[in-house]
């Protein structure tokens, strides 16, 4: 069974410090990572944490919890601890402010035809890759993360053109995935900004 990667770190100055995976999803009737753990287990994905988890004691129970390594190196950390998880596993990774991951993206991105060390989306020709919803081979990345760790570069761009990606379809599915909630405006845009457990 494939991997999913639920990125929960970060801390979330431009949303005012609210946790985003306590955010109420466009329906209003859940927080926003448990509705993606129920899309990753619709999958048949097995979803992990990934980073900080202590504002989700309650949320997402049962769902194994990975720190990033190592710690204090941003999301690069916390990819090393999935793809040192994941061993020969494909891993999948989303963020927890991504509103509009649904079974259907999970699927295509899942089940791409690709032997590529990475497959990732990209909205235009010339935008950047989305390394919070991509599939990534452990042995073949792993090594390149060591050597950006060893050499203090975090960026995952920068990851990227170190190693064979293949690009994934922007089907209507992965375009609506790609979607995320940055600020308190972003959220409005499309519902109320509530919060899971707050009056």
């Amino acid at each position: 069974m494939a991997l999913l990667g639920i990125f929960v770190g970060g801390r979330s100055r431009r949303m005012g410090a609210r946790p985003k995976g306590r955010l109420l999803t466009p329906g209003g009737d859940r927080p926003l990572l448990d509705a993606l753990v129920e899309a990753g287990r619709a999958a048949e994905l097995e979803c992990v944490l990934v980073g900080d988890a202590s504002p989700y004691e309650d949320l997402a129970r049962g769902v194994p919890r990975l720190a990033d390594d190592p710690a204090g190196r941003g999301p690069l950390g916390g990819l090393r601890a999935l793809l040192m998880h994941a061993g020969a596993t494909p891993a999948l990774t989303v963020a927890c402010d991504m509103p509009h991951v649904g079974v259907e993206a999970l699927l295509e991105l899942r089940d791409a035809a690709s032997r590529a060390a990475i497959v990732s989306p990209r909205r235009a020709e010339d935008a950047p890759w989305e390394p919070l919803f991509s599939r990534y081979d452990a042995p073949r990345v792993l090594p390149a993360i060591d050597q950006a760790l060893a050499s203090d570069r975090r960026s995952l761009q920068k990851l990227f053109r170190r190693l064979e990606v293949e690009e994934l379809p922007l089907t209507a599915a992965v375009l609506q995935a790609l979607g995320d909630w940055d600020t308190p405006d972003d959220v409005r845009a499309e519902t109320e900004l509530r919060i899971w457990g707050e009056a």
